[in-house]
């Protein structure tokens, strides 16, 4: 399926909660990002309002290590060092982490459990799109777990092996079950679903930069 990027948006990000810290200490900044908010600043003046800048605000050594969607909620850690944003930084570099991710996708997906092994690529004509690419792309795997079936939709667990941009969203698409509300993948009665693009970042697990413990971090799914 070739759908058109989306049209431009107005940017009215959520401010209440204005910042929700999950936890903190002196490595590390843990907050639960909402859906509308970016992670870093977009290029535009008017787009300066993200994780980052509210971050920043409350603690003015912490500093981003990885991203999420603006449209995706849940688990994001913030360094409040630089040795730790080395730390982490390799961590999600060397695939140390563990992520979960809950999605709720248009359609019935029959089976219980699955894996999705597609390479991923910009489609550059209508970035930030992805799209698939066995030629160019660079490898991504999705493993998925079915939670509920409901009426119209299913809701999984998403356990990304990788961190590709979008990798969720295109390879749920593949997979013939857009996530619901989302605007860049989804069309007609899947996008219109939801008012929100339904993926959450449930959970974070990675080793703590001050003992190399092995911690996990969880912000509740909101929908």
């Amino acid at each position: 399926m070739n759908l058109p990027a989306p049209t431009a948006f107005h940017y009215k990000p959520p401010m209440s909660p204005y910042l929700e810290v999950l936890h903190v200490d002196a490595e590390l900044l843990v907050v639960n990002k909402p859906s509308g908010l970016l992670s870093v600043p977009g290029k535009a003046p008017e787009h300066s309002d993200c994780i980052e800048k509210r971050a920043r605000e409350a603690h003015d050594q912490s500093r981003i290590v990885h991203r999420l969607d603006m449209d995706t909620s849940g688990v994001m850690v913030l360094a409040m060092n630089g040795k730790s944003h080395r730390h982490l930084g390799l961590q999600f570099e060397r695939r140390k982490t563990e992520k979960t991710y809950v999605a709720v996708v248009w359609g019935h997906v029959l089976e219980d459990t699955g894996e999705v092994d597609l390479p991923l690529i910009c489609d550059w004509p209508n970035r930030p799109k992805q799209m698939v690419s066995f030629e160019h792309g660079k490898p991504a795997q999705t493993r998925w777990q079915v939670l509920e079936r409901d009426a119209q939709t299913t809701r999984l667990r998403l356990f990304p092996l990788t961190g590709r941009s979008h990798q969720l969203r295109v390879h749920m698409l593949s997979l013939g079950h857009p996530i619901i509300g989302d605007r860049f993948y989804a069309s007609d009665e899947a996008l219109n679903a939801s008012d929100r693009l339904a993926l959450h970042a449930e959970s974070l697990t990675l080793h703590h930069p001050a003992n190399g413990e092995r911690v996990t971090f969880r912000a509740e799914c909101p929908f």
